[in-house]
Formats: structure tokens, C-alpha cells, sequence
């Protein structure tokens, strides 16, 4: 690693941590539906024409079970009319290709997987997806399913912030509200910047050219740039082409790359300024940020340095200057690590090089940034009810070994909302392990693989982890469009999007009717380096405890085999 890779992670922490509080008191103002924004004067009317369109009293706060009863019902229908127009895409308008509906299967796993925020593709998007289907199925739930995940988190934080009452705010406005003012405004931004630097956003039907060789070849054409803007702002990932952002349409300069990576972070940063503002203690929320930086800086830097120090084999044939296998030159080994890094902290998904083609560490660390939870700052709202639910277990640890009631915020933490919090964090574990070991020992699951040995055994694990963290990326060597990885892949999504979510808002129904008690002496400290440290420390122990094992079976002992320069 060279002095300019230091670099390039400073600057984007830097701008992060410098966009994080005015896009933070932005948010706070955009989930209170009573609140006037600038935009105002050209969102108001649409707001209120879908309020009265869908018969939604936008004021009208809803309790826990009426709030998760309207996320249920509408990624149903999400799901559905998803579906519903890739059945169809072959009639529909915009298939200047005339591409025909996938198979059912594929057409299930594409329709809960943008419904979830995942955005795993197990199909080249380019050959695979018409123009309509890309704007008005995927791009329209990488919006709305973004939206819901922060309507989620917005949920949780009244409860822990509200005095006492019986209601978590209206889904519907918090849904619409995030999707007119917070995510179209800022999306709209990104897609002129991407058009600008040469991404391509065009209904043209696909262009074939001939080359210096004589060879002909189809270049894809498309309404990239919007797309490519709400694909990185809402967490979603799902990529217009095959290769996602490593395709020089989608990623074309270093510069759209550090401005992708930029919008990955920028929302889920600010929702933990949003969160202390909330509660009423920006130093405490501060802290839970220094504490997710400090693991996300370690693993930058353990993976840069793998990427770094290339394979022994590759050295004694005279290859040097670290591991640029499946890697953009562009972009760099530092570049795409960084990228790599940023897209699995935050369950985005969208990758500019192949994690299948990193050195066995090097892959071990996007793989474990999925396995802690979705919690290293996480997905757009899912990133910041993640954490807060490792902080209310740090909370609780810390309890136990004072002795005394643990207590968040003045709020009593009692056996309710530890059942709660620890079933949010279950599906993590136990749904990655399950569909793991059934697809390790299975022909279909076997058939899929690219390479045998532990290697392969990543790319099953790397594959659960990313469905059940609703990330969406993939070791590429697993060729998951089978009917088995389809089914078991779409049940993993939504298996780990829904038992997560119920027991949250269950857990912020529970909050909110308490009473906050006034702080004391005895109270534990949360804005001090003991809960920095704390919270690093259970992050950390709950994913190298439930994990280890498994990773032990791939990367690392594919780690030892590759020193002795044995490959899979």
C-alpha cells in the first residue's frame, strides 16, 4: 500500500463525516410530516395528490401492529406487480431487444430481491432485462424499498426517543416523504453527474460495431444514469449491466467511482446524525459513529493490504505489483478494495471488481462486513435499526456486569425487548448456516460451483450471507441461476428482511410506551470510550463467534493452502 491510498481513504472519510450533518438535520425534517422543506413548492402537490389517491390521512400516527401490517402489505404488492411486469416485459413498451419474461423462478428471485433491497442478480441485466423493466419495476423498489427500510429505522427511533405514548408514527407518509424529498431530489443530482461524466441514459436499441480485428460486437445501450444514481443512493446495488460497476458505462472514471462510493455512504452516515438529533444527543450518536468508522477502517486496511501482497505462486512467474486479478485498472488494488469494502458495510451490493478473484483474506472481509448484521452503518434505514439493536445488546451486557437494570436513554431495557433484539439478530446467524450447509451438501448446490475445495464452499457461504443481509453482491463464480439457488436464495432474502423488521418494530412499540426516568450518577456512560469500545467489542464477538467456524472452512484455511501454493 502507497502513501495515496492513505490518501484517498481520508478524503472520503473526510467528505463523509463533512455531509453527514446537514443531510442528517435534512432528514429530521423530512420524517416530520409537518415540517416545511424547501421543495415544498414542487413536492407538496404531488405529496397530497398520492396521499388522496391512496386515502391516506398522512397525520394519523399508527401503532406498532397497524405500522408492520402496512410494510407487510405493501412489499407484497411490491413483489407482486414486480413480477407482474417482468412476466409481461416481452408486451411491454421499451424492448427495443425484444427480450421474453425470465423463467419463473428467475422471475421470482429478481422480484423478492429488489422488494428486499437486495438487488441479487442472478442474471446478466443487459441480456436479460428490457428497458421498462429496468425503470419500472427495478428502479421504482430500488426507491420504495429503500424508502420502507428507513421508514423502519424512523419507527424505532420514536420509540426510543418519544416520552411515553402508543403510536411509532403513519408508514405512509414516512414511506412517501423519504421517497419524494429525500431519495428522487438527490437521485436526480446523481444521474446528471453520471450523464455528464459519460454514462450513457438513452432508449437507443443496442449498437453493433465492428473492430480493428474485424470481430463484430453488441454494445448495450440504455437509461443507465438514472438507474446508476438510485442503485448506489438507496443501497440497492442492482446493477443495469452484468458486471455491475466494474463495466465502463455504469463506472467510467475514478472520479463517478469515489462519487459512487460517496453516495453508498451518504444516507446511512446521516441517519445516525438524524438518530442524535432525535434523542436529543448528537455526542452520543457521534460515538456509535467513531465506533462502526473504527471497524470499517480496519477492515479497508487488512483488505488493501491482502489485495496488496499478492499470491506466492504468481510471484515466482514474475507477476508483481499485488493482486489485479478481476480488478479494473482504473481503479486501481487500493480502489477496489476500498469499493469493496464500502459496498459490504453498507448492504449495497454494487461492485466494481470481482470478490471472487480477491486473495482468500481479502475476500474473508467483504464476506464478514455482510456476516456482523448489516450493522457497520449499514442499508439506507436497516443500516441505522441494525445498530441500534447491537446497542441496546452492549446496553444490557453492560447491565449484567454493573448489576443493575439496564437502561437506554431513561428507558428501562426489560425481557420483552431483549427477546425482541435477539430475534432481530437470529436470522443472521441461523438462515445463513441452514442454507449453507444444505446447499454444500446438495447436487444443486455443488453443480453451481466454479471451483472445489474451501474456495467453493466461500462462494455457497458468500452467497447466503449476502441474500440473508440483503446485499446483494456474489462471489461470481457461483452460477446461482438454478431452480434451487433461485428458491433458496429469494427465501434467505426475505427470511432476513422480515425477521428482522417485525421484531424492531415490535421492540419500538415496546419503547415507546415506557417512561423515561432522569439520568443518575449509576447510569451507564453511552457517549465515552468505554461504550465505543463495548459496542466495537460485541460487534465483533457476535460475528467472530457465529461465524468463525464456517470462515475457518473457507478463506482462512484457503489462506494457508495458497501460502503453500495450492489453488481451487
Amino acid at each position: 500500500m502507497q502513501w495515496v491510498d492513505f490518501l484517498q481513504l481520508i478524503v472520503f472519510l473526510g467528505v463523509v463525516v463533512a455531509l453527514t450533518k446537514p443531510l442528517g438535520l435534512y432528514l429530521v425534517k423530512v420524517l416530520a410530516p409537518r415540517e416545511a422543506l424547501f421543495l415544498d413548492p414542487v413536492l407538496k402537490p404531488v405529496e397530497h395528490f398520492i396521499y388522496k389517491m391512496c386515502r391516506v390521512n398522512p397525520f394519523k400516527e399508527e401503532t406498532w401492529k397497524e405500522y408492520l401490517a402496512s410494510i407487510m402489505g405493501f412489499s407484497l404488492i411490491s413483489a407482486l406487480l414486480t413480477a407482474l411486469i417482468l412476466l409481461l416485459q416481452y408486451y411491454l413498451p421499451f424492448n427495443p431487444e425484444k427480450f421474453v419474461a425470465p423463467s419463473w423462478h428467475l422471475n421470482l428471485n429478481t422480484a423478492v430481491s429488489f422488494m428486499t433491497n437486495t438487488n441479487w442478480q442472478s442474471y446478466g441485466g443487459e441480456s436479460t432485462m428490457s428497458y421498462f423493466s429496468q425503470m419500472a419495476a427495478l428502479a421504482v423498489q430500488n426507491f420504495v424499498s429503500a424508502a420502507v427500510g428507513l421508514a423502519v429505522a424512523a419507527a424505532l427511533v420514536r420509540g426510543i426517543s418519544r416520552k411515553t405514548g402508543k403510536t411509532i408514527g403513519n408508514f405512509w407518509a414516512d414511506m412517501v416523504r423519504v421517497s419524494l424529498y429525500l431519495l428522487l431530489p438527490i437521485a436526480i443530482v446523481g444521474a446528471l453527474i453520471f450523464a455528464f461524466e459519460g454514462v450513457p441514459q438513452n432508449f437507443k436499441s443496442y449498437t453493433e460495431v465492428v473492430g480493428v480485428e474485424g470481430n463484430s460486437q453488441i454494445i448495450a445501450q440504455g437509461p443507465i444514469a438514472s438507474q446508476q444514481a438510485i442503485k448506489l443512493l438507496g443501497t440497492n446495488g442492482g446493477g443495469f449491466t452484468n458486471v455491475n460497476s466494474a463495466h465502463p458505462y455504469e463506472n467510467p472514471t475514478p472520479f463517478t467511482n469515489f462519487f459512487q462510493m460517496l453516495l453508498i455512504f451518504l444516507i446511512p452516515a446521516a441517519q445516525l446524525y438524524y438518530f442524535g438529533r432525535s434523542i436529543k444527543d448528537t455526542k452520543h450518536a457521534w460515538c456509535i459513529f467513531g465506533a462502526l468508522g473504527v471497524v470499517f477502517v480496519a477492515g479497508v486496511l487488512v483488505c488493501g493490504f491482502c489485495e496488496a501482497m499478492n499470491n506466492p505462486e504468481w510471484k515466482n512467474l514474475g507477476v508483481i505489483g499485488g493482486n489485479m486479478e478481476g480488478k479494473e485498472t482504473r481503479f486501481g488494488i487500493f480502489g477496489s478494495a476500498l469499493y469493496a469494502c464500502v459496498t459490504t458495510v453498507v448492504s449495497c451490493g454494487a461492485v466494481n471488481s470481482m470478490h471472487d478473484s480477491f486473495t482468500p483474506i481479502g475476500g474473508l472481509i467483504p464476506m464478514l462486513n455482510m456476516q456482523l448484521g448489516e450493522v457497520i452503518f449499514g442499508g439506507v434505514g436497516a443500516g441505522l435499526y441494525s445498530v441500534l439493536l447491537f446497542v441496546l445488546l452492549a446496553i444490557f451486557i453492560a447491565g449484567l456486569i454493573i448489576g443493575r437494570t439496564p437502561e437506554y436513554l431513561g428507558k428501562k431495557i426489560e425481557a420483552f425487548d431483549i427477546k425482541m433484539t435477539v430475534l432481530a439478530i437470529l436470522p443472521y446467524v441461523l438462515v445463513v448456516h441452514a442454507f449453507t450447509a444444505i446447499a454444500s451438501i446438495s447436487p444443486w448446490g455443488l453443480s453451481a460451483l466454479a471451483n472445489s475445495g474451501p474456495h467453493g464452499f466461500s462462494e455457497i457461504l458468500y452467497a447466503f450471507s449476502s441474500a440473508v443481509a440483503n446485499n446483494g453482491s456474489a462471489f461470481s463464480g457461483l452460477s446461482a441461476n438454478t431452480i434451487g439457488y433461485n428458491i433458496t436464495l429469494a427465501i434467505a432474502m426475505l427470511l432476513g428482511r422480515f425477521l428482522v423488521i417485525a421484531p424492531v418494530i415490535a421492540l419500538a412499540g415496546s419503547l415507546v410506551e415506557k417512561k423515561v426516568h432522569p439520568k443518575t450518577t449509576a447510569s451507564f456512560p453511552i457517549s465515552s470510550l468505554i461504550f465505543i469500545s463495548l459496542l466495537i467489542g460485541v460487534i465483533l464477538l457476535i460475528g467472530a463467534l457465529s461465524f468463525l467456524p464456517a470462515l475457518t472452512m473457507g478463506p482462512i484455511i484457503e489462506q494457508f493452502f495458497m501460502l503453500t501454493r495450492k489453488l481451487f
